[in-house]
């Protein structure tokens, strides 16, 4: 399974980005779909997580500025992040878990300027 992230970029503080993440390859259907972060001295952290039926989850410091959804036709999550702080500067890792493997995009850099 190939797991390609886009979207990141630079940032002021109060923008926004959106990011996208294609996963393609699998003969399976995909289960759980979630963006994770690490920024630099920090361990890598759950941003965002959605299932197959919708179902999403937050970590308590993104709640209300972002949102996670898929387009399961295209395997495809994005996460649209509003009102970003600085604190928010990290490399963004998408994850696709399939048949109870878990794969991963080799991250975008996402900065924000104070």
């Amino acid at each position: 399974v190939q797991v390609v992230e886009s979207g990141g970029g630079l940032v002021q503080a109060g923008g926004s980005l959106r990011l996208s993440c294609a996963a393609s390859g699998s003969a399976f259907s995909i289960d759980s779909m979630a963006w994770y972060r690490q920024a630099p001295g920090k361990q890598r952290e759950l941003v965002a997580s959605i299932t197959s039926s919708g179902n999403t989850n937050y970590a308590d410091s993104v709640k209300g500025r972002f949102t996670i959804s898929r387009d399961n036709a295209k395997n495809t999550v994005y996460l649209q992040m509003n009102s970003l702080k600085p604190d928010d500067t990290a490399v963004y890792y998408c994850n696709v878990g399939v048949s109870l493997f878990d794969y991963w995009g080799q991250g975008t850099q996402v900065t924000v300027s104070s």
